[in-house]
């Protein structure tokens, strides 16, 4: 195959040495989602250095994820994460990767499951009690400091009440840190003497004292809890050797940041859809009324809030927290005619194809009822795949599902929740989609 002559697919013309940057623009989901249109199932662009081949089409993106997923690594952005996020499961590779997930996977079960949604509800209703009839408040940020508590609650056994608003404040900046091109400059630029810099090297710090203090905590203990970190810390090598602090910081950080980063974004799009599109709400609000008789949503509860999980699928449809993901090609590969160099960029995006009338008729409509429909329920494998697939797919991807469809129902259960009047929401594509001027919202305290 190295002898072969490459030929790219189409895309768009590049600018004079420095390529195409959309991530750059001011509405790179627009750009990306005009170039899919006009180029097809796959397409060319060149950021300055870096070659990218963007996929399209479910078969293509199964043949990345799945058929042929050992001839790729995880891409350029997830690489440079690491100085922040270290070696956790979200950014290792390989036999170090396949050992943390198995030590990983006994804390997502079923049974663990159950106990973890009464640690919900508990973590919901605390929150719901310092709300108040008629104040405004920024949904995202509340979703954020919520979820930041039931994840570090449900896998750590601690509760990072009093340091919820300062974590959420050092990861949203992480979160700038990683938006547009700046994750694709190499490692080294973190060093430089530049204010922005200073102050993400210092939210690293911030979390670098909480996680250090969990660990510290439960070193003293030595409890098992029967939580991840449990799990962690009683695991051996084969040497019999223990993770150091090093190793658990990092798998620590990873499921405080992944852990509740998606779940509080798929709670704050699914408040701002329900807000303008009241029929939708008032089927949310019928079901709720129906199966909870006003009392607590709990583990059994699940299997009969069919809409409400719909409530939360169709929000992620349309806004995906992980509203792309990528792969970089370690050897040359060949993926629907075109020839992939080594060391390429290849980016499956969650927020094109979920939004691709071949797939889902009026993509643009928020309509939780799609999820009834024979034709949603008969999608193609990667029509759809906010949890992303293969190998890799999410390892709490059934806790996220539960704890969003629980606080979903807890919340709604006692309030209704509307835009204030000129609030600008604007979706941001960084790591996740995140709103740019959060979700300003009014509290409407339902009465019974």
């Amino acid at each position: 195959m190295a002898n072969r002559r490459i030929t790219r697919p189409p895309g768009p013309e590049p600018h004079f040495l420095i390529g195409n940057f959309p991530l750059g623009r001011p509405d790179p989901l627009a750009v990306f989602t005009g170039w899919a249109r006009e180029f097809g199932d796959i397409f060319y662009y060149r950021a300055g250095w870096i070659h990218v081949y963007f996929l399209n089409s479910p078969e293509l993106i199964e043949s990345v994820l799945v058929t042929n997923q050992q001839n790729f690594r995880k891409d350029r952005v997830i690489q440079n994460s690491r100085w922040f996020l270290g070696q956790g499961l979200l950014t290792s590779e390989g036999g170090e990767w396949l050992r943390q997930r198995r030590l990983s996977q006994p804390a997502f079960h079923r049974e663990r499951l159950a106990l973890y949604a009464r640690i919900i509800n508990a973590c919901a209703e605390e929150m719901l009690d310092s709300w108040k009839d008629g104040e405004s408040r920024d949904v995202h940020q509340e979703m954020m400091q919520l979820t930041l508590r039931v994840v570090a609650k449900v896998l750590f056994s601690v509760d990072v009440k009093n340091e919820s608003k300062e974590v959420a404040a050092a990861l949203n900046l992480l979160m700038k840190h990683s938006s547009g091109a700046r994750m694709l400059l190499p490692p080294w630029v973190r060093y430089l003497p530049l204010p922005f810099l200073i102050r993400v090297r210092r939210a690293v710090r911030q979390l670098d004292e909480v996680v250090y203090r969990i660990i510290r905590e439960r070193r003293r203990s030595e409890n098992d809890n029967g939580d991840l970190l449990s799990m962690l810390m009683s695991a051996r090598d084969e040497d019999g050797s223990r993770m150091t602090d090093r190793q658990l910081r990092d798998e620590v950080m990873t499921f405080l940041l992944a852990g509740h980063e998606t779940t509080a974004l798929s709670l704050s799009w699914a408040w701002f859809l329900l807000s303008e599109n009241p029929e939708a709400e008032n089927k949310l609000h019928h079901e709720l009324a129906r199966v909870l008789d006003g009392k607590n949503p709990s583990f059994e509860d699940l299997p009969r809030l069919c809409y409400t999980e719909a409530v939360v699928k169709e929000s992620v449809r349309l806004y995906p927290p992980a509203w792309s993901l990528a792969r970089t090609a370690a050897e040359d590969f060949e993926i629907g005619g075109y020839l992939v160099p080594a060391g390429s960029n290849v980016v499956m995006s969650q927020w094109i194809m979920h939004r691709d009338p071949r797939f889902f008729p009026s993509p643009e409509q928020f309509d939780p009822g799609r999820w009834f429909e024979e034709h949603t329920q008969r999608l193609p494998r990667f029509a759809y795949f906010p949890f992303g697939g293969g190998p890799r797919y999410c390892v709490g991807a059934s806790f996220a599902m539960m704890e969003a469809t629980l606080l979903l129902a807890a919340i709604a259960q006692r309030f209704r929740l509307r835009m204030v009047p000129g609030h600008k929401v604007v979706p941001v594509p960084s790591i996740t989609l995140r709103p740019k001027y959060g979700i300003k919202m009014s509290l409407h305290q339902i009465r019974v």
